[in-house]
């Protein structure tokens, strides 16, 4: 039993056999997806498909690529979209800093205003944090995240972010990149963890594992990251999956 805690199964990489794909995930024993939203749209399409799927959940958020163009309007959309049955968190939300000619002050602006509309709502947030990670944990460090948790996806910090983050009452979650040989650092950070606060992830159809590196990633192989995890901390996979997927439950409330 596996929960994938970050897809992206509405993405336009699936059209052509999303319906064949999701039952593919099914197959691999994955009984619960969160599928993210990354902006408007794909926040209305992951409703979407998690009424015509019983395992998908969704949030609702915009990822910090299309922040800029986040108006006052669309938060009221988004707090309206929250209400729907299946929606669990905001999110993604954050910060990326990867490209020169990003527009920081209209992400962090955002950002902050995403978190207060999480933090009205009680609701957790899905956070995308890429070369940021002092501005996002400032922005982060502004609210009682305690109450309303959180997770820190596809985490690419340090340890002792980590730990912070913990702290202030954030999970952290792995993906793909935790299985690619070169990533050192990162899976001593895995192994290192409490691991009531680790979910795992596939952030798919972006970073397969390293067994299919180059292709399309889908939730069917979140396993591969639960069996890392397991390898990295000496444990059985079953059980990383157990634990995993009740951490992904608590965190959104499901069930």
């Amino acid at each position: 039993m596996l929960f994938d805690s970050h897809t992206h199964l509405d993405d336009r990489k699936f059209d052509s056999d999303r319906d064949e794909v999701i039952k593919e995930i099914i197959d691999a024993g994955v009984t619960y997806a969160l599928n993210a939203g990354a902006d408007m749209d794909s926040s209305k399409r992951a409703i979407a498909l998690s009424k015509e799927y019983p395992f998908i959940y969704a949030s609702v958020g915009v990822h910090p690529s299309d922040a800029a163009y986040m108006t006052d309007e669309d938060i009221d959309t988004l707090r309206a979209l929250a209400a729907e049955e299946k929606v669990v968190a905001i999110g993604e939300i954050g910060l990326d800093y990867h490209y020169d000619n990003t527009d920081k002050p209209a992400q962090k602006k955002w950002f902050d205003r995403q978190m207060r509309l999480a933090a009205e709502l009680e609701m957790p947030v899905i956070i995308h944090d890429r070369e940021a990670h002092g501005d996002c944990m400032e922005i982060l460090s502004k609210y009682d995240l305690t109450k309303t948790g959180g997770v820190l996806h596809c985490f690419s910090g340090s340890l002792e972010m980590a730990l912070k983050a913990i702290k202030m009452g954030m999970y952290i979650s792995f993906a793909g990149p935790v299985t690619y040989k070169n990533s050192v650092n990162l899976k001593e950070i895995a192994a290192s963890l409490p691991l009531e606060r680790i979910l795992i992830e596939t952030d798919s159809p972006y970073l397969p594992p390293g067994a299919y590196r180059g292709q399309r990633n889908t939730s069917a192989y979140v396993g591969l990251v639960a069996e890392e995890i397991a390898r990295l901390r000496g444990m059985n996979t079953e059980e990383v999956a157990k634990i995993t997927l009740e951490n992904a439950k608590r965190l959104f409330k499901i069930g």
